[in-house]
């Protein structure tokens, strides 16, 4: 009988709930920070909880955001909704001695009409039923962007904004029509990608991921493969030229269909662009006329460039294998004569540049049939972290042979490699033994 006492006596103490003044619910930060989220567009779900730290239940009269529905901020509380058209309120919340609730905070903001990103604060109050009012601020800075949906291409167009362009499903660019864009960055929508069967010019732009939030506390998502589609050049595509453009974040970067050789016409010229960060292939190109000059192809699930016959032309450019997300990832440089059964005559042409990364070999040439002259590669004044090719000096002219056993080798030519939180810079250390090559 005593023991069914201190069990009923136990439950009682539980159960019991104080209106004294002097306590006080606890949260892990005074301020719930949503990073930037562009308006209209709803935001991730963020969530904190709140401690009841003290001996004895505490009951909530009320817990409300200080600006009721005018902020775009959505919470629910323990599973209840704070009903925007109460208010954006609910009332009679408990927490029990030694116990937390969880808040979940979501957020879809109006537009605001600056053109930069513009902060946008509410506070969700928790009063007590003591009166005391404890309060969590929410941050969030809100960028205004357009939408774009599937949008086509079908005459020759300029795009140059300021404001963020963000876009839905494919866009198209038809066969005969030129696309522009310059000083602009295209954020990806999830799905979304770029179709070029005309021609595309870019110059100063950035294309990448919409996504502006968090994976976790220290990884931007922007920091993420897989996050967009990337660039698909068909066929009947020729002339597009890429100036100080940034393709980052992608499934794949560009792939380069397959076409009928045309020596009057470059199927793709970049200068000073950076290709970085892709779930596949940085740039895959099949026999196709390209030039590539002062880029930037790093960090791949796939190769960082791939080459299927054609003719390449490369001059001062950084292909830098680091990519962090699998151990299976492609090579800094493929080339070969073929594309699955089809014999493709290739020419390459490389100066200048690096060809580094993880492995031991990251340049990997693959010829099919004997007719070497359908094979025909030169590297000079590079670079490359592959064996030592000995008895063919006229393909490889003044080479710095990179091996695992050297001092400075790998990650260690570059100012930063930081795989823990995956931010890289690829200009050259001070100490490298490249001075003089690579795309910086």
């Amino acid at each position: 009988m005593l023991t069914i006492a201190w069990c009923l006596v136990a439950c009682q103490d539980d159960d019991t709930f104080s209106t004294s003044t002097g306590l006080r619910i606890t949260f892990p930060q005074d301020t719930l920070k949503l990073d930037t989220v562009f308006s209209r567009t709803p935001s991730s779900t963020y969530t904190f909880w709140v401690y009841n730290q003290n001996d004895t239940g505490i009951r909530m009269e009320r817990i409300r955001l200080r600006r009721g529905n005018q902020t775009g901020y959505r919470v629910n509380v323990d599973g209840i909704y704070l009903d925007n058209a109460n208010g954006s309120q609910t009332s009679d919340v408990e927490i029990r001695r030694n116990d937390s609730i969880l808040v979940f905070v979501e957020l879809t903001p109006s537009e605001t009409g600056q053109p930069e990103p513009v902060l946008l604060e509410d506070d969700l109050l928790f009063t007590l039923e003591s009166g005391v009012e404890q309060k969590v601020c929410l941050q969030a800075w809100v960028w205004d962007a357009q939408r774009i949906y599937s949008p086509v291409i079908s005459k020759d167009s300029l795009i140059e904004s300021t404001v963020p362009l963000v876009i839905y499903g494919d866009m198209l660019v038809e066969e005969g029509a030129t696309l522009t864009i310059r000083n602009t960055t295209l954020f990806f929508h999830d799905g979304a990608g770029l179709d070029v069967r005309g021609t595309l010019r870019t110059e100063d732009c950035v294309m990448r991921g919409d996504r502006l939030d968090d994976m976790f506390d220290y990884l931007p998502y922007d920091r993420v493969s897989g996050q967009w589609n990337g660039i698909r050049i068909r066929e009947s595509s020729q002339d597009n030229v890429l100036l100080r453009t940034e393709i980052r974040n992608p499934r794949y970067g560009i792939v380069c269909d397959s076409a009928a050789i045309d020596m009057d016409h470059y199927k793709i010229e970049m200068e000073q662009c950076v290709i970085h960060n892709c779930e596949g292939a940085g740039l895959t190109t099949v026999n196709a006329i390209v030039r590539l000059d002062h880029c930037q192809l790093t960090n791949t699930g796939g190769d960082c460039f791939a080459i299927y016959g054609g003719v390449a032309e490369i001059s001062h450019c950084t292909f830098a294998q680091f990519y962090p997300f699998s151990a299976e990832r492609g090579v800094a440089f493929r080339f070969t004569n073929y594309y699955g059964d089809a014999d493709i005559p290739l020419y390459v042409n490389c100066t200048g540049s690096i060809l580094t990364g993880y492995a031991e070999d990251v340049v990997m040439g693959d010829m099919h049939g004997e007719d070497e002259g359908t094979f025909d590669y030169a590297f000079k004044e590079c670079l490359m972290r592959t064996p030592e090719v000995a008895d063919e000096t006229e393909r490889f002219v003044d080479i710095i042979w990179e091996t695992p056993k050297d001092s400075i080798e790998g990650k260690k030519h570059f100012v930063t490699i930081d795989e823990d939180n995956l931010i890289y810079d690829f200009h050259l250390d001070s100490l490298s033994t490249a001075k003089g090559l690579g795309c910086y």
